[in-house]
């Protein structure tokens, strides 16, 4: 398989001088759809955020075989789509159809294109019929999802995903797995929900205290309970 992301020994200091991340190797491969799983203050969203270049630090990050750095870095968000935890972080305009356009705008794209991005990406989203809504009226459920297309409007390669069913009920939660799941892209997502994990992800790395200590085949991580207790993943009565 193809490499896609590339990480050779990451660590990251925050200016207070907490270490969130420490020696990171990891190799992504085209088409995969990964989980990032560990308790909180693990490093989870701190690694996603080198991804794209928002924060850099010690070690080797690289996109289809180009690093990501400030030479490289509008090449790089143009291939990796970030969608935060809160999608209050992501949606800013007036209307559901500016948010989502807000991407193609600033690539320089023609208006027929931008309006091309935006229906395809709320297609996608399954929110076509939203696009003069106000997304601060939307339900949270419904922001999640155009939060994904103000992203999917840019046509990325890899989707970087920090908890998309937090603070879901269960049928929101639901239709946002089965929405990821027809997506086609590369797929890394940092999450909590070990169902999300068992029902999108083919592979799942653990990480605690900023360091990777489990990478391997999702049915045999979510098996191996005494992994999960060891790392916050499974209630203590589990067996």
């Amino acid at each position: 398989m193809e490499e896609i992301i590339k990480i050779e020994n990451l660590s990251f200091n925050y200016p207070d001088g907490r270490q969130a991340l420490t020696g990171i190797n990891l190799t992504i491969y085209q088409g995969e759809t990964v989980a990032l799983i560990g308790p909180n203050g693990a490093g989870k969203s701190t690694l996603l955020l080198h991804l794209n270049g928002i924060l850099h630090s010690n070690g080797v990050v690289k996109v289809s075989g180009r690093s990501v750095n400030n030479k490289n870095l509008r090449w790089v968000r143009s291939k990796v789509g970030l969608i935060f935890q809160n999608p209050d972080d992501q949606l800013f305009s007036p209307t559901v159809f500016e948010d989502v356009a807000f991407g193609p705008i600033n690539m320089g794209y023609p208006e027929a294109k931008v309006r091309q991005c935006v229906a395809r990406a709320l297609d996608w989203a399954g929110m076509t019929d939203y696009e003069q809504r106000s997304p601060h009226h939307l339900s949270f459920g419904e922001k999640k999802r155009i939060a994904i297309a103000t992203v999917l409007s840019m046509m990325p390669e890899i989707l970087v995903i920090d908890e998309p069913t937090s603070n879901l009920d269960p049928r929101s939660k639901w239709s946002l797995i089965s929405l990821l799941k027809r997506l086609p892209m590369t797929k890394i997502i940092a999450s909590h929900d070990l169902d999300l994990v068992q029902a999108l992800c083919q592979r799942a790395i653990i990480l605690d205290h900023g360091e990777v200590v489990a990478d391997g085949a999702t049915s045999h991580i979510l098996a191996d309970i005494p992994l999960l207790r060891a790392h916050g993943l499974a209630p203590d009565g589990a067996t």
